[in-house]
Formats: C-alpha cells, sequence, structure tokens
C-alpha cells in the first residue's frame, strides 16, 4: 500500500463534530513536530473556545477571519468581504509550502454561500505545496470538495441536546 505525500480530509454534515475532529488532526499533527495553520471562515473574534486555547498554548497559528454567524450578522457586505478575504489567506498558506497541515475550518460556507468560486478552491487545493495535508470542515460541501478529497466523512445528526433548548456547553462544543 502507498503512503501519500499529502492527503485532504473533508468533514461534512448536519451533525455535531466536524471541528472537533479537524482540531483532534491538529493534535496529532502537532505532536508529531508537525507546522501547522487554522485559517477560520465564520467565527469572529470574539470566540474564545477551548481548541484556540489549546492552540495558543502549542504555538499553533491560528486566524480568525469571520464575523461571527451570518445569521447574527449586520452587515452582509462584511461578511462577505471578510469570507473572501480568509480564503486569499488560505490560498496564499497552501502555496506556501510552510504547513505540513492545514485546517479550513468553515471553508464550505464560503463556497456554499458563493463567497468563493468552488473552482478556484478545487484549484488551489489541487495545486498545494506537496506536502501539504488539508482538513476543510463545514456543512453542505459541494460535489466538487467532495470529489478533490481523499477522505470523505458526513457528520450525521441522530440527536442533539439543543433540541431539548440546553445551550451549548464550555469544554463540550467551544
Amino acid at each position: 500500500m502507498a503512503r501519500a505525500e499529502s492527503i485532504v480530509l473533508l468533514h461534512t454534515g448536519d451533525g455535531k463534530g466536524k471541528s472537533s475532529a479537524a482540531f483532534g488532526v491538529m493534535a496529532r499533527g502537532w505532536a508529531r513536530g508537525w507546522r501547522v495553520g487554522v485559517v477560520q471562515f465564520i467565527k469572529g473574534g470574539r470566540w474564545r473556545t477551548g481548541e484556540r486555547k489549546l492552540a495558543d498554548h502549542l504555538g499553533i497559528e491560528w486566524q480568525t477571519l469571520g464575523d461571527g454567524f451570518t445569521w447574527e450578522s449586520t452587515d452582509m457586505d462584511e461578511t462577505i468581504a471578510r469570507g473572501r478575504h480568509a480564503w486569499r489567506v488560505a490560498a496564499d498558506k497552501l502555496a506556501s509550502g510552510d504547513y505540513d497541515l492545514l485546517i479550513l475550518d468553515e471553508l464550505t460556507y464560503a463556497v456554499h454561500y458563493g463567497w468563493v468560486p468552488v473552482d478556484e478552491v478545487v484549484t488551489r487545493i489541487r495545486s498545494r505545496a506537496p506536502h501539504t495535508n488539508v482538513v476543510i470542515t463545514g456543512r453542505n460541501a459541494p460535489p466538487e470538495l467532495v470529489d478533490v478529497a481523499d477522505t470523505v466523512t458526513e457528520m450525521r445528526k441522530v440527536k442533539h441536546v439543543y433540541d431539548r433548548g440546553v445551550k451549548a456547553k464550555k469544554g463540550i462544543e467551544y
């Protein structure tokens, strides 16, 4: 069995755990001595997640470039501009050769909402630096991203405590 120089993982679906799974890969990569980078497309800078605190503690480069959930946006033009900027940052990192692992958290939303053309994303992922592994997360992954990925996992919600009116819990969901 051959070992690939790098692979692309895609975590999608309507269930919880897409980003959490990606951050598990982040921790494993860091433990192997990899240079790891994270680009977040939706969450804004006011989010202080446990994953971010861990990354800061480990010295992992982390950029939160969104301005929050789209349904909370008070200025969609600004939200879209931030999503496009996040893609430019991610595209530069993909090409740089500076990373063994890049996590593109919530990238599928930027594609799904039409902020970034899917063909451009696919081209940049295919032409990434040879040793750069990539993890992409988010709902509604288009078929083109599914095709370019080497491993695709679809998270499916069976049941969620939020459906009973329980809010997100620190340490479990953020």
